[in-house]
């Protein structure tokens, strides 16, 4: 089996530092001595995520608008968040009550994924919640339109295949989460 071997940065400056977007450009020489001057990484903030699923084994997403695709999506709530300031868990539960107006008392843990690590640092935290339900109205910020929608856990599959759940976090939450309770019975 060949061993592989991470590139080397040699120079590395940021050339956009704006509190909501930031890339640096690095020269990195490659395992093959090769040099490339203009790598760009975006240095993005972790992302905690979570699967909500009420008693009746619906799914609780929400539904937005998404400026860069010009799109309205179905996702299940998530935020960025700085681990300095709170938990990834505690992310999760805030975006679920700020995103939805739905509480949960148990929180786990599904799995920690990379969207894009080919040029994106962030992580997106995974986390299930079960027997959630509404108790506040939706806190949202000056940027945020919602649209809360309950799907039935039968129909998630069948939402993803058709294209109607496509946001890649989402989707690997739903897989692993289901795959999780799943196994767990």
């Amino acid at each position: 089996m060949q061993k592989l071997k991470k590139w080397t940065i040699l120079k590395s400056k940021m050339v956009l530092d704006h509190p909501w977007c930031k890339v640096r450009q690095d020269e990195i020489e490659l395992p093959n001595g090769k040099v490339i001057d203009d790598y760009f990484v975006n240095l993005k903030p972790e992302v905690a995520l979570i699967l909500p699923i009420t008693s009746n084994q619906e799914i609780v997403f929400v539904r937005q608008y998404r400026h860069a695709v010009g799109e309205f999506f179905i996702e299940l709530p998530a935020g960025s968040f700085d681990p300095e300031q709170e938990s990834a868990e505690e992310a999760a539960v805030r975006e679920l009550v700020e995103e939805t107006g739905y509480i949960t008392e148990k929180v786990r843990k599904i799995a920690t994924i990379y969207d894009k690590p080919s040029k994106d640092t962030n992580q997106i935290h995974l986390f299930l919640a079960e027997n959630v339900i509404k108790a506040k109205e939706q806190q949202l910020d000056i940027t945020e339109e919602i649209e809360v929608i309950l799907i039935p856990v039968e129909s998630v599959l069948e939402k993803i295949t058709q294209g109607e759940i496509a946001v890649a976090g989402s989707v690997a939450a739903l897989f692993l989460g289901l795959n999780f309770l799943n196994a767990s019975k």
